[in-house]
């Protein structure tokens, strides 16, 4: 398309000014020289701005995924703390039903310890309330293997 702007240039030269053609197709030269650095500055401003503009679009897509990694790291500490109350949850339960067997293990040995002592006749004289702390008397120095010659076990179907 330069070639164009110049044909004035050219024509005025075939058709006889000489001087004047080559002092304007100088200043076209400049001209179009000065047009051709404006429009390589405008296409390198234009390239800038359009690595600006993906830089900032990188920032904005960098700053969504540390968020969400923050988000994450949030919820996993959470998680982890629930996840350590559940834990010492179940240890408390634990220790609660081991308990309870253990007291039950002992009640069962209590009756068995008592067993020789029970009467099943409502109506017996020798039939004395039995406390805690007599059981456990009694377990003490009567144990489930002795048992004294006088007082026979109760069979059951006594009971």
């Amino acid at each position: 398309m330069d070639w164009l702007t110049n044909i004035p240039d050219w024509l005025s030269l075939i058709f006889g000014g000489s001087i004047i053609s080559i002092v304007t197709w100088r200043f076209a030269r400049q001209k179009a020289a000065a047009e051709a650095k404006e429009a390589e500055a405008k296409a390198k401003q234009a390239e800038a701005e359009a690595k600006k503009a993906e830089a900032e679009a990188m920032k904005e897509k960098q700053d969504y995924y540390q968020r969400m990694a923050d988000d994450l790291a949030k919820d996993r500490d959470y998680y982890k703390g629930e996840r350590d109350e559940y834990r010492r949850t179940i240890k408390q339960y634990d220790e609660r039903m081991n308990l309870l067997e253990r007291n039950q293990a002992r009640q069962g040995r209590m009756i068995e310890t008592m067993r020789p002592f029970l009467c099943a006749d409502l109506s017996c004289k020798k039939r004395k309330r039995v406390v805690a702390s007599d059981i456990e008397e009694v377990e003490k120095t009567i144990r489930p293997q002795q048992q004294p010659a006088d007082i026979e076990p109760l069979e059951s179907s006594d009971l």
